[in-house]
């Protein structure tokens, strides 16, 4: 009984002074560069506790993680697009993870952690936005122009749908979502920049992730577009779902049932792609906009019954009409917008499609041909296409001068002199001269 004592009293000493390892293990290492951030995704065994700090001269990050050790190497990556200049790591105490990452400048640093989804299990998120370009990224295009300046180009955002950690929709041979709609939105930048009077920026033009809320905000304040197209690729569990939509934003409800299945999808990409939830009440309010402001849905609504006339000449089309569901990403109040399901990747004859070089170039065309149609019948005031246009209108039926005024947002008085009307006569089939500078 005695020995049996000393035996459970030298057990205790031993454990008391034995290391004690990690039980948590960090699986695999990804990294998203963008042209303002970069982002790097840390894949572990459940959830981790996380603290991180700078350091200058030179310009450091520093990663605590507690009670993990690497199950993974980490100097895989590509570090030439990224804010990195090199990383590395060290166990500390046997117990926790530290790992430095050598920056190519200064950062604004954020991290969040992730549960999993139906693509990766946990993460640990880094975020690092570049200190130096933010400053500068509102100031990249200036819509405004004074009436000395020269008339400026019609501007169209077009945005990848996902990126980076969302794949989006992955098709049954493995087609990703975030790659076919890239190369399609590439073509489309493609034809909008040989059109005269026209210019396209590209939302992402990378394997990046970008939220939903950010991806409005560049269009909309930093290069200041005329118009948003959002492009995509369905899905459906039953593979035999095919054609293309184009959906608008609908202030009330869906206008189907796989309209508002399709928006709740969709509106899931920040969860799934990762955004910290430090901005909530930002998000909220984003999603909350007054949606009230009718030229806007006008138009939007008039640009995408053109672009699903100009799909209908690629191949069969999902609805022959516009749908209407509460897309996050088109949630803008004063920013025309539609969003465009070039066709469903779930199927296979389409996931083959969308992989053609040559099929993407005609979705391209097809978006291309609405957009042009759209913005040469009504060219915003102060753009070169406005400047080119010999606007004319002919009388009809129950038109009146200050209607017809109104429409073509110039004064009554500028209306009449440039007709050379005396009064507010009009005669059904008369031709009247609108004016493009009021």
């Amino acid at each position: 009984m005695v020995r049996s004592g000393y035996r459970l009293i030298a057990l205790l000493i031993l454990s008391i002074g034995a290391p004690v390892w990690a039980s948590g293990t960090i699986d695999g290492l990804r990294m998203w560069p963008a042209p303002d951030h970069t982002r790097l995704v840390f894949d572990t065994s459940g959830p981790v506790e996380h603290s991180l700090f700078t350091l200058k001269n030179p310009d450091r990050l520093v990663i605590d993680i507690k009670n993990v050790r690497l199950a993974t190497g980490i100097n895989h990556l590509d570090l030439s697009q990224s804010l990195l200049s090199g990383m590395r790591s060290a166990q500390r105490g046997g117990k926790d993870l530290r790992v430095v990452l050598d920056l190519k400048g200064a950062v604004q640093p954020k991290s969040f952690a992730l549960h999993p989804n139906e693509e990766y299990g946990h993460r640990l998120v880094i975020d690092l936005q570049d200190s130096t370009l933010t400053p500068t990224l509102t100031q990249t295009t200036i819509k405004s122009l004074s009436s000395k300046q020269k008339a400026r180009e019609v501007v169209i955002a077009i945005d990848a749908g996902h990126g980076g950690e969302d794949p989006g929709a992955i098709g049954p041979n493995g087609v990703r979502e975030k790659d076919v709609v890239l190369a399609i939105a590439r073509r489309l930048k493609g034809l909008v920049d040989n059109e005269p009077g026209m210019r396209a920026v590209m939302i992402r033009d990378g394997d990046y992730f970008i939220s939903l809320k950010k991806r409005v905000k560049l269009a909309r304040e930093v290069h200041q577009a005329d118009f948003f197209i959002s492009i995509h690729a369905d899905s459906f569990r039953d593979r035999r779902a095919y054609g293309s939509s184009v959906y608008t934003l609908s202030p009330n409800g869906a206008s189907s049932e796989q309209a508002r299945l399709l928006a709740e999808k969709e509106n899931a990409s920040d969860l799934i792609g990762g955004v910290s939830l430090d901005g909530k009440d930002d998000l909220l309010a984003s999603v909350l906009l007054d949606l009230s402001q009718t030229a806007t849905l006008e138009m939007s609504g008039d640009v995408a019954s053109r672009v699903l006339s100009g799909l209908k000449g690629v191949g069969k089309l999902h609805k022959r009409r516009v749908e209407q569901a509460a897309f996050r990403v088109l949630k803008s109040p004063d920013l025309p917008s539609i969003l465009v399901e070039t066709a469903f990747i779930s199927n296979p004859t389409e996931e083959r499609k969308l992989q053609n070089g040559a099929h993407q170039q005609k979705l391209a065309q097809a978006m291309m041909s609405g957009v042009r149609d759209y913005f040469t019948q009504n060219p915003p005031p102060g753009t070169i296409l406005a400047m080119n246009k010999k606007r004319e209108h002919v009388i009809s039926h129950g038109d009146t001068l200050s209607e017809i005024a109104r429409h073509y947002q110039i004064s009554l008085d500028t209306l009449r002199s440039a007709n050379n009307l005396r009064d507010n006569s009009l005669r059904i089939g008369q031709v009247l001269r609108i004016p493009t500078d009021s």
